[in-house]
């Protein structure tokens, strides 16, 4: 898994760092296609000048897979906040993503393609 980082006007110190790669790694353990070298996640951050002080740190991370890119954006106060968020959000697309490309699910698409071209 290639893991890169973009901040601009973010400064993070070791530990935010260290929580970071934490819940960033969490998203490998849902599916082994994020653990392979083709697969690369990218995590940008951006402190943006906002009337609204909840939405001043916009966090956006990527996720390459075989034959799909998962994306999700999050807007909160804290940077950790917006990547938890982002996080809870690609989780769910990586299990989905898992279902539609391994195992059974997979195996039904094929037999009802087969069947409607019979």
């Amino acid at each position: 898994m290639h893991v890169e980082h973009f901040e601009k006007g973010v400064a993070y110190n070791d530990e935010e760092l260290i929580l970071l790669a934490r819940k960033v790694g969490r998203l490998a353990t849902y599916c082994r296609f994020l653990k392979d070298e083709s697969s690369s996640i990218k995590v940008e951050a951006f402190r943006r000048d906002t009337k609204k002080a909840f939405d001043q740190i916009k966090v956006v991370v990527t996720v390459s897979l075989p034959k799909k890119v998962l994306r999700a954006e999050s807007r909160k106060p804290d940077v950790l906040d917006a990547l938890d968020s982002c996080v809870g959000k690609l989780e769910e697309q990586i299990k989905w993503y898992k279902e539609m490309h391994t195992g059974r699910t997979k195996m039904r698409a094929i037999r009802r393609k087969l069947k409607g071209n019979e």
